[in-house]
């Protein structure tokens, strides 16, 4: 490789953003678009939130359940780190329905129910939101694939096994996506004027509050108003600017076409796009995100061109987030002029990963996001980005009590 491919000037990544910007409008518009903007059917109670809850999360293998009680605006959850179960849903062959609600089930009675509570479920996957506040799986991501739960609701059948184990009673759910968990989580610090939920990790989507009047695919006869959490599936989005190693992922995936953004961004492929880069040279089918991060930390240990290329490959996954991020904050603004403040509570793994020999992703993210608005005349808008220890357990619990 003579230049650095992957390297991406200003310009590029403004066309980047101001794409996105077009592709999430066109899809509050219309179903069945690239971005798409799937509404929430829940207006969250932020920090007036009280009372107790089950929240429970799947965001893959790991699937974790705890209780949680808002007091005074401050959540406690016990146990307190919610220790998980792996449900190898990815990996076992005839994976069912059945076998997943049976072990969501057991593992949930593990811990200690109150006797009757309503549940938050934060379920990590592509999903149509219902009125009632469940939610219709549209497809799996992530390597998972139960393909009779395509199309049907999540939530209700998770409900129903649990309260035919009799041991309490569960007097509703609320399914959310995990972007829209930390956007709800978010909402804790009321001290700003728009909001945004980020996931970076194994995958990659972003969520935030928009006026149900710039939603016009809103069915009219559900008579919603008001600000409501949008769930964009971002990891959807095809960018200009990728290269040719992005066309070679694609090409050799289960999922060919879709997810791109992701493909170009998250854990689970900039490993596999660092071996297209260098085909000859023995990385193999495993190669991720984690692999590649432990190139740019012990870089004598390997070739100076693989580290060389492994932190081209990483700032660019930095700098394409901080562009979608600029593009989402653009529309935001546009929406409502007064927005001054923003709150991103960004989750994932790589998002707040740390390296050795150049800037941590998180830094690359700020910085270049801070140029970017910078360049779109939103040089006085400031943006805090924010970790949140159990934001997705936070945001379910919000969701279950509003």
């Amino acid at each position: 490789m003579k230049k650095n491919e992957f390297k991406l000037k200003t310009g590029q990544l403004k066309d980047i953003a101001h794409n996105l910007e077009d592709k999430i409008e066109n899809g509050l518009k219309n179903d069945n678009t690239e971005i798409k903007s799937i509404p929430t059917y829940i207006h969250p109670l932020s920090c007036g939130a009280e009372g107790q809850a089950v929240v429970l999360d799947w965001g893959g293998t790991n699937f974790r359940a705890a209780v949680i009680n808002f007091a005074g605006g401050v959540a406690n959850i016990t146990p307190k780190k919610a220790g998980g179960k792996d449900l190898s849903a990815n990996t076992t062959k005839g994976f069912s329905q059945d076998d997943l609600l049976e072990k969501q089930s057991e593992f949930t009675e593990e811990i200690e129910l109150p006797a009757k509570a309503p549940i938050g479920y934060c379920f990590s996957y592509p999903a149509e939101c219902l009125p009632n506040g469940d939610a219709e799986l549209i497809k799996w991501t992530k390597g998972i694939e139960i393909k009779e739960m395509i199309g049907n609701p999540v939530g209700k059948p998770l409900l129903d096994k649990l309260n035919q184990k009799g041991k309490t009673e569960f007097t509703g759910i609320k399914v959310i996506n995990d972007t829209v968990a930390s956007l709800f989580a978010g909402l804790t610090n009321p001290n700003f004027d728009a909001y945004i939920g980020l996931i970076v990790g194994t995958g990659t989507n972003m969520a935030a509050f928009v006026n149900a009047d710039r939603i016009p695919k809103i069915d009219s006869s559900l008579n919603w108003q008001g600000l409501t959490p949008v769930n964009l599936e971002s990891g959807n989005f095809v960018p200009p600017h990728l290269t040719q190693y992005d066309e070679l992922v694609d090409e050799k995936s289960n999922n060919k076409g879709s997810q791109r953004f992701e493909k170009a961004v998250s854990g689970m492929y900039i490993g596999q796009i660092l071996r297209e880069a260098f085909p000859e040279d023995g990385f193999d089918d495993q190669t991720d995100g984690k692999a590649l991060t432990d190139i740019i930390n012990a870089p004598e240990q390997h070739k100076e061109k693989h580290v060389k290329v492994a932190i081209a490959i990483y700032k660019r996954s930095a700098k394409l987030v901080a562009a979608s991020l600029a593009g989402l904050i653009d529309m935001l603004i546009a929406h409502d002029k007064s927005i001054k403040k923003v709150r991103i509570t960004a989750e994932g793994s790589l998002f707040w990963s740390e390296v050795t020999g150049c800037k941590d992703y998180n830094k690359v993210v700020k910085s270049t996001l801070k140029k970017l608005l910078r360049e779109m005349d939103h040089k006085k808008v400031k943006v805090n980005i924010a970790e949140i220890e159990s934001a997705n357990m936070i945001g379910s619990g919000i969701a279950a009590l509003s």
